[in-house]
């Protein structure tokens, strides 16, 4: 009597337990189907991406290098279209190093006005990693020396002249460069002492530091 009393109870918890479930599909199952079409849904999708992404990337590596190859002819004027075209439209990286290199060619024709304002360019760009800012910034201030105010180098790279900032030596080379070229004479001491003074700074840099300070003290136009 135990026995059938005991199946009897099983019996009924079963079949409570199928209606529970009925009653929870009956309210959710709707939801459950539409999450996991949502997982299978963004599972396509990413792996989509994915394949377009690396695709993409893969012919804006092929064109960055066609227009090098260009750029290495002497083909000036082809690179710059190629590179501009590739800034346009290519993917990841790419646009900014086509712009980059763009500033090369442009540099290379002698087009020192176009080659600053498209490295000061990539300087200014917010989407631009920043280490590629700042080499660009110190492009367009290393020509700024020749072609520019010293006010204009310092917009370009002062900020960079500081100890935590691995080009803190060649901005400070450049701000002492463009500052005796000015005529700045005592400004320029102070950036050259600073090389100086730093026992990080590179060997080559240091040492042309110490020959400008050694010309600066021979001239007697600082104290």
């Amino acid at each position: 009597m135990a026995q059938d009393d005991d199946s009897f109870i099983r019996e009924v918890n079963e079949e409570l337990r199928s209606d529970q479930f009925r009653g929870a599909w009956q309210r959710y199952g709707r939801i459950v189907i539409a999450v996991a079409v949502l997982i299978v849904v963004g599972t396509a999708g990413y792996r989509g991406y994915e394949y377009w992404n690396t695709h993409n990337s893969s012919q804006s590596g092929d064109r960055f290098l066609a227009a090098l190859k260009l750029a290495s002819e002497n083909k000036n004027d082809e690179a710059l279209a190629a590179f501009g075209a590739l800034e346009k439209d290519g993917s990841g990286a790419y646009p900014v190093l086509a712009k980059l290199r763009a500033g090369s060619v442009q540099q290379s024709k002698g087009d020192a006005t176009g080659a600053i304002a498209t490295f000061s360019a990539v300087g200014k760009d917010a989407k631009a990693p920043q280490s590629m800012r700042d080499l660009a910034r110190m492009r367009a201030a290393w020509l700024l020396i020749d072609n520019g105010t010293y006010e204009q180098v310092a917009a370009e790279v002062q900020t960079m002249a500081v100890p935590a900032n691995p080009l803190a030596n060649s901005a400070r080379e450049a701000l002492g460069l463009a500052a005796y070229k000015a005529g700045k004479v005592a400004q320029a001491k102070e950036w050259f002492q600073q090389i100086a003074n730093d026992a990080s700074a590179p060997r080559n840099v240091a040492n042309r530091a110490q020959i400008m300070l050694d010309n600066i003290a021979s001239s007697g136009k600082a104290p």
